[in-house]
């Protein structure tokens, strides 16, 4: 069973070279495209089940023994986050089929798009494979690199002006995780993360600090923490539809899960918990009050996506297996939810011919099923009982408030404050998008009137038609979201258990007890 681990970064891989070889045959690249993604779901579903029975294996590539190769390490955590991200990439693909026959591939050129796409995701599933910190570098370099490509496809003067920025602060943040990683392994000698969590207690405290707070402040640029998230509300936007939806629902999260190791795993006794939860309620507080100052749904939606992220920060910070659990939980939960509604946003642009709440107007009669479209996403994301980010949300109190100081009180109120104000902004743009009529009224457009100077507020496209099949994929990923309420239990449950066996942790004796593959 255990070779089936190389084949979730392989088949992508494998995908993206025959790709590049029928570079203008579009229906062969789409057939592999889907056939890649489809079989890494099947095998992340089938190592979820084993992992979750029979614990946590890990393989050894290369020819060489644990721990000295290349180590895959899958445990619930992994498996389960490499199963989402296949499954938000598969239906973000079948959404950027129908753009793409629709439009000619003037955003998403055919010769590119397809294979950069298998890349990005062959490097997120590395990342979340990864069983040491170099590894974990390389898919964090190979997911990077594809997202270049992405973010600046059709070559436009936004979108080259917003990608040298993702790209220098990529850059900078790949600079210090690699400075990071050779510091680790001048004081541990291993990149390893079984045996630096085995070494790191012979460090002292200030060495250890020193090395937490590199590896920290790398992971948390990638993962769009305050004071480090400035770059993503502009970067995100300017993207085609597919790549914002992925990159919105996905690249952040990567962030997280390295932040999750790195809190879990490797530096177990060296407790920045209070940093993290001010950190936390800071990205909260900050990210959901820019979203409530913005016109223009991508923006919204981008500074939604930072104060969420402090949910996971939040979680992270209690330090408890429940917390950890539901951290987990709320993950699975935002990546689905936010790559619904920007699959949902980008419906609306096709639409009504701009992504600005002070334009678009009267949709509820002209596309009624847009609109539920969007406000089933909007109102999860929300936090609205009894959706699965009321679910998430409420596990994060609930282990926050088992451990009962005063800073916990104050989180549980600012992500209390949070959650109303998400829903609030959405809900804003979902009453003036869809309720309001073609003819405003002087008094609705002096109400409005303080958000004609926010960022891209003017913003125009051209109306297009919408495929049925950019339709049926949103469709698709809001029957998902409905799915984490309506089986909210049995995965809470998973997650709680990769939370708990996070938490105990694993030794090297028991990681090469797994056996190594070659």
């Amino acid at each position: 069973m255990s070779a089936l681990v190389p084949l979730l970064v392989g088949i992508p891989l494998f995908g993206a070279a025959v790709n590049l070889i029928f570079g203008r045959r579009r229906r062969i690249q789409i057939a592999v495209s889907v056939i890649s993604l489809t079989t890494v779901t099947v095998l992340a579903a089938v190592l979820l089940v084993v992992v979750d029975t029979t614990g946590p294996m890990a393989v050894a590539i290369a020819g060489w023994d644990i721990p000295l190769g290349i180590v895959l390490y899958v445990d619930v955590l992994a498996a389960l986050l490499v199963m989402v991200t296949s499954v938000v990439l598969l239906a973000v693909l079948l959404f950027s089929i129908g753009q793409g026959a629709a439009d000619n591939d003037q955003d998403t050129p055919v010769s590119i798009f397809y294979p950069a796409y298998l890349i990005l995701g062959a490097g997120i599933f590395n990342a979340f494979i990864a069983g040491d910190l170099f590894n974990l570098y390389v898919g964090f370099e190979i997911l990077l690199v594809a997202s270049y490509v992405l973010i600046t496809l059709g070559s436009t003067e936004s979108r080259i002006r917003t990608g040298v920025v993702y790209i220098v602060v990529s850059l900078v943040s790949s600079i210090l995780f690699l400075a990071a990683i050779a510091m680790v392994y001048g004081a541990l000698g291993t990149v390893n993360m079984v045996q630096i969590s085995e070494r790191m207690a012979q460090l002292p405290q200030d060495i250890q600090t020193i090395l937490h707070l590199m590896l920290l402040l790398a992971f948390a640029i990638k993962a769009a923490v305050f004071p480090l998230s400035f770059w993503l509300p502009d970067s995100y936007p300017t993207a085609p539809a597919p790549v914002t939806a992925v990159f919105a629902g996905l690249l952040t999260k990567v962030g997280v899960y390295a932040i999750i190791r790195t809190e879990t795993q490797l530096f177990v006794d060296n407790d920045l918990n209070f940093l993290l939860m001010m950190v936390a309620l800071a990205t909260m507080i900050v990210g959901i009050l820019g979203a409530v100052a913005q016109a223009e749904l991508k923006r919204i939606l981008s500074f939604t996506l930072v104060s969420h992220v402090g949910y996971m920060v939040f979680g992270l910070a209690i330090n408890t297996p429940l917390a950890v659990g539901a951290t987990i939980y709320y993950i699975v939960h935002h990546i689905i939810v936010q790559t619904t509604l920007f699959l949902a946003v980008g419906l609306i642009e096709r639409r009504a011919g701009s992504t600005s709440i002070l334009k678009v107007k009267g949709l509820m009669r002209a596309a009624p099923v847009l609109a539920v479209l969007y406000f089933i996403p909007a109102i999860n994301l929300g936090g609205l009982p009894p959706f699965s980010g009321f679910i998430g949300k409420y596990a994060l109190f609930d282990a926050a408030a088992r451990v009962g100081t005063p800073v916990m009180m104050v989180l549980i109120v600012g992500g209390i404050a949070t959650s109303i104000l998400t829903l609030y902004a959405l809900m804003r743009a979902w009453n003036l998008s869809f309720w309001r009529e073609e003819n405003d009224s002087a008094e609705t457009m002096e109400r409005i009137a303080y958000l004609g100077n926010a960022p891209a507020a003017a913003i125009s496209t051209e109306r297009r038609t919408i495929p049925r099949i950019m339709t049926a994929a949103t469709a698709g990923m809001v029957a998902v979201t409905i799915a984490l309420t309506v089986f909210a239990g049995p995965l809470l449950d998973v997650c709680l258990r990769a939370g708990e066996r996070i938490a105990e942790g694993i030794t090297l004796v028991q990681l090469q007890g797994e056996g190594a593959e070659e």
